[in-house]
């Protein structure tokens, strides 16, 4: 039996094991996918608002020749923080559900990628998924057409096509600007007066520039309410709904992350946010021995918790259960 198991191989699941591994806990890590998937589902070539110094974690080192580093350098960061702290990571395998038994103990369900299933026991457990599962969906009709898509990659494949974007967040706007670059007719649609107040400032006149430019055509107090498989239909602050071509949608209004895993343990969630109920000095939920760590921790508003942010969940928790089992409890 582990000391610690810990659910999600993310930034925040890494270096809660590296913090229980300080404190001579053992611990193991279960990753439905591999090792910081969330990151891998970033665009290509995206760029990190943090600094790599705000990225760090486990006290190794983040080098790099930006300020602010790119997708495929913490992809190489996160492995060699993983292998330099000789962490235990079973990936590829997914957890189902969590049973806290009688003696205070819990088991961990599990299925991997052959099938097979098995139980895993520790002591304690922190659920550090993701939050990449479970996108926010509009609920239109045509939102589940092969064309839409609510993740971006790269734009490669939408050379030459008539895209729309849906949103105004920094992923809508590094989308909308790489599209343009591979030729693509770009409509953004979104439903606030103005784009994001966050959006990186050395992207915002970038894109104001291709906006005044018409290369990016910008619908503001607007919706997307119909997709068919040859046009969108778009819904103006006026009550006008206009129909226009489109081979392909990127639906990028975000994700949330899923619960399932706290709920079946029996956690209290804040049912107006969808928060779990945890204490912030220690990250343990209303189930004694079960901790939140990373973005799960957030509501509904999953920029809540950022990697500088959700990094320091581990140590929290590490502290917590050493500090219980010196007094005993």
């Amino acid at each position: 039996m582990k000391d610690v198991i810990i659910i999600g191989a993310g930034p925040c699941g890494l270096s809660a094991a590296i913090e229980c591994q300080k404190q001579g806990l053992s611990s193991l890590i279960i990753e439905k996918n591999f090792i910081v998937h969330s990151i891998y589902l970033y665009p290509v070539n995206m760029q990190f608002f943090s600094t790599t110094g705000l990225l760090e974690i486990g006290e190794v080192p983040f080098t790099s020749p930006n300020d602010k580093p790119y997708r495929h350098e913490a992809l190489v960061y996160y492995r060699r923080a993983a292998e330099q702290h000789g962490l235990e990571i079973a990936a590829y395998e997914e957890a189902l559900s969590v049973d806290k038994l009688e003696d205070g103990s819990f088991n961990v369900h599990t299925v991997n990628n052959k099938g097979d299933r098995q139980s895993r026991r520790a002591a304690h457990v922190v659920i550090a998924t993701g939050y990449f599962d479970q996108p926010n969906l509009i609920g239109i009709p045509g939102e589940d057409l092969p064309k839409v898509s609510h993740y971006f990659g790269e734009a490669h494949p939408y050379t030459g096509m008539k895209v729309v974007v849906i949103g105004g967040s920094n992923s809508a706007v590094d989308a909308a600007l790489e599209l343009t670059r591979v030729g693509a007719e770009v409509d953004m649609v979104y439903r606030g007066a103005s784009i994001s107040d966050n959006i990186k400032p050395w992207v915002r006149p970038i894109f104001e520039s291709m906006v005044q430019k018409d290369k990016i055509r910008l619908h503001l107090q607007s919706r997307v309410t119909e997709i068919t498989p040859g046009s969108v239909m778009i819904t103006g602050a006026d009550g006008e709904t206009s129909e226009m071509d489109n081979d392909f949608v990127l639906a990028l209004t975000g994700f949330r992350p899923s619960r399932t895993l706290l709920t079946s343990a029996g956690a209290h969630m804040n049912d107006e946010q969808d928060k779990p109920h945890f204490n912030p000095s220690t990250m343990e939920s209303n189930i004694t021995g079960l901790y939140v760590a990373g973005v799960i921790a957030s509501g509904r508003n999953a920029n809540e918790v950022f990697i500088e942010t959700g990094r320091g969940h581990g140590k929290l928790i590490a502290d917590h259960i050493v500090s219980k089992r010196l007094s005993g409890s």
